[in-house]
């Protein structure tokens, strides 16, 4: 373990000590001196648990991002969000059948061509550990309608 890991869990373990001594006398446990001593005990089980238990919630709040249903004015407006919309986009299929001109009417003009049939719009950076890449919603189309919509990392 480094350093910086052992000071934090003694950092940890001095709220866990005190905490646990309080508990003891409150139950009745042992004699004011004992106390002291056993204490120490659960400061030291219980210290790295509760380290780990704070890591899982940091990974775990800085991996969730929020998914709404899709908004025409909200997708034109702001382009850094949009990875918030592209899977009520997905799931709700809203674009199965579209022509390829009622797709940018919907989604305007902003997107990439990879190719006649397929094109792509800039999504946004998704919330993610290590995330350096933004994402984008991919088109595909065929005789001029779209056949399948995904979303990747570019």
């Amino acid at each position: 373990m480094s350093p910086e890991v052992l000071i934090i869990i003694l950092i940890l373990s001095i709220p866990v000590y005190f905490s646990t001594k309080l508990i003891l006398k409150k139950l009745k446990f042992g004699d004011k001196r004992n106390r002291k001593y056993l204490a120490i005990i659960p400061a030291f089980i219980l210290s790295p648990l509760l380290y780990f238990v704070l890591i899982l919630i940091w990974v775990f709040s800085i991996s969730y991002y929020p998914k709404s249903d899709f908004n025409q004015k909200k997708w034109k407006e702001n382009t850094e969000e949009r990875y918030k919309m592209s899977n009520g986009i997905i799931k709700s299929k809203i674009l199965i059948g579209k022509t390829y001109s009622e797709t940018i009417e919907l989604l305007g003009s902003d997107f990439y061509v990879y190719s006649e049939n397929h094109i792509a719009y800039y999504l946004g950076f998704v919330p993610g550990l290590f995330n350096i890449d933004p994402d984008v919603l991919d088109i595909f189309l065929k005789n001029g309608r779209v056949i399948k919509v995904e979303q990747h990392r570019s």
